[in-house]
């Protein structure tokens, strides 16, 4: 699939329409906004520095983001891909770009948060060498939130 990849930000107007796409999918997964609530406030898109959003053709079809989490450590936010577009190695080529762009901000490692339950993420995620680590704030304190890293 011819895809191109472009960077953002948090305010990019494809990005907000993800956002709230992953949002409503994020609360059907844990049965409702307001079990959610803990994690909402460390997922406000306006935080989110570097956007990429994926396009095939005219279509914007994915996006990631980062966010810069302490000093050394960087936070893989907001990967999503329309499930029609699925299986074509579009999330893995997005992640392959946030590793790059976060080597180049200096960043030493990229750190996420998903649920177990999201067996397609965690398997590309392992698949791409990230490791399962203990939980880190605000993640520590959330019911279901796994965290994983990888150095870089």
């Amino acid at each position: 699939m011819d895809c191109k990849f472009i960077w953002t930000d948090g305010s990019s107007e494809e990005f907000l329409r993800f956002y709230q796409i992953t949002e409503d999918y994020y609360s059907s997964l844990v049965g409702g906004k307001d079990k959610r609530k803990g994690f909402i406030p460390y997922n406000l898109s306006s935080a989110i520095e570097d956007v990429l959003i994926a396009y095939c053709g005219d279509v914007a079809v994915g996006c990631c983001g980062l966010k810069a989490y302490n000093e050394t450590d960087i936070e893989i936010k907001r990967v999503w891909v329309e499930p029609e577009y699925r299986g074509k190695q579009i999330a893995s080529t997005m992640m392959k770009l946030l590793e790059q762009k976060a080597a180049e901000r200096g960043f030493k490692r990229l750190i996420l948060q998903t649920r177990e339950k999201m067996t397609a993420a965690v398997a590309m995620y392992k698949a791409l060498g990230y490791r399962y680590i203990d939980n880190y704030p605000p993640y520590d304190k959330l019911e279901g939130a796994v965290c994983l890293a990888k150095n870089i």
